[in-house]
């Protein structure tokens, strides 16, 4: 019998870890994706969108801002729209990039509206990989990181009277990939609401900086430049004072 709190690891065999339904599951949301970004494409004026493709580099973020500026002013809703469905589908399927899509916000909308844009569309993303991976993503993630798993397991486990306060710690500072996170968070039984909370607020440094340097694009020689000594110091310096309310609660008993 499977003890509480102990994740059971399912081996039927088959070397494809998804079965039928679970693969049907998951062809149905990208199905869903699609249709709302060919919902938006539809309603966007005649016009050549060979520049409209994910970017991989700056070059390809310069020149789909160059040419996003003029629609943003007047398809306001149609490029939200467009940018929201595109984040999240990125976060959901953990398709690599997301960082230049907050660079965009950033160029394309400015601080205040470009961190607001990618906090939301980010937790929603994570959101929306959290239930899907609640859905299929057990075998999944036993496939790709057995070993991280089972010190993310361990570690929730021992912490579950501030289980917030060690999510906002994982968020904030780079101690494990946030795909991870999102991935993994269903299946350790991290409660959704805590999920959600850390995700929201854990999200806003890292977006307020990426954000920021969208404003100066050209100026970027590379992805790395966003991440400097201070910055991410100053990341863990955030993360420390989450969990040292902890930390002092358990020095007192």
């Amino acid at each position: 019998m499977e003890k509480r709190g102990e994740i059971a690891i399912r081996n039927n065999g088959s070397k494809f870890p998804l079965s039928f339904w679970e693969v049907a599951a998951a062809s149905s949301v990208v199905f869903t994706f699609v249709l709302g970004l060919a919902c938006v494409y539809l309603t966007m004026p005649a016009s050549d969108y060979s520049f409209l493709k994910l970017p991989r580099t700056l070059e390809d973020l310069q020149i789909l801002r160059n040419n996003l500026e003029s629609y943003t002013s007047d398809y306001t809703i149609q490029v939200l729209v467009g940018y929201c469905v595109v984040y999240i589908f990125m976060q959901t399927f953990m398709i690599p990039g997301t960082v230049f899509m907050s660079l965009l916000a950033g160029a394309l909308f400015g601080v205040l509206k470009g961190v607001a844009l990618v906090v939301f569309t980010a937790t929603a993303g994570a959101s929306s990989c959290y239930f899907l991976s609640k859905l299929i993503g057990r075998p999944l993630v036993f496939s790709l990181w057995p070993d991280k798993l089972s010190f993310f397991q361990a570690q929730v486990a021992k912490r579950r009277d501030s289980l917030l306060n060690y999510m906002l710690f994982l968020r904030v500072t780079p101690t494990l990939p946030n795909t991870f996170i999102n991935v993994a968070s269903p299946i350790v039984d991290v409660p959704y609401h805590i999920f959600f909370l850390a995700t929201f607020f854990g999200l806003i440094p890292a977006a307020y900086v990426t954000v920021r340097a969208g404003i100066t694009l050209g100026e970027l020689q590379s992805v790395g430049d966003l991440y400097d000594f201070q910055a991410i110091a100053t990341m863990f310096l955030i993360g420390v004072v989450t969990v040292t309310p902890t930390l002092m609660s358990k020095s007192k008993v």
